[in-house]
């Protein structure tokens, strides 16, 4: 069943990715995973990293893997702001998995409640949800 469309952006620090009209967008909070179609309720909600779908239709989906960042729902309009939002075929498996490693050491040999622990910490997370929808 076709649903009503909504216009959606998702923008890095390098710019946007996407801009475009859609009928769902799915992806998580902090709070747990979230699906967004029109009309829904104005929302404001942090954004762990994950896959981010936007759905233009029953069957063409749009797939990020998305990091950390913050999500607006407003007038009918969705923003996704994150550090980064790649396609899944522009992923590089071996990157990542060098990348999680460092992460690990790095929070391995950090101090606990220290800021360097909790920036690795984060890294694995997002390099654990890359490698998920690289998968």
């Amino acid at each position: 069943m076709a649903h009503a469309k909504f216009p959606a952006e998702v923008v890095t620090p390098e710019g946007a990715v996407f801009s475009d009209e859609i009928e769902m967008l799915s992806t998580r909070t902090t709070v747990g995973t979230i699906g967004i179609l029109a009309r829904h309720s104005p929302l404001l909600a942090m954004l762990e990293p994950t896959e981010l779908r936007l759905y233009r239709s029953e069957t063409e989906i749009v797939r990020f893997a998305q990091a950390e960042g913050y999500m607006q729902f407003q007038d009918n309009r969705a923003l996704v702001l994150v550090e980064e939002a790649i396609a899944p075929e522009a992923l590089d498996r071996p990157a990542i998995e060098t990348k999680l490693g460092e992460a690990r050491a790095a929070a391995e040999s950090a101090d606990e409640g220290s800021e360097r622990r909790a920036r690795a910490e984060r890294d694995i997370k997002r390099y654990e949800a890359f490698l998920a929808v690289k998968s």
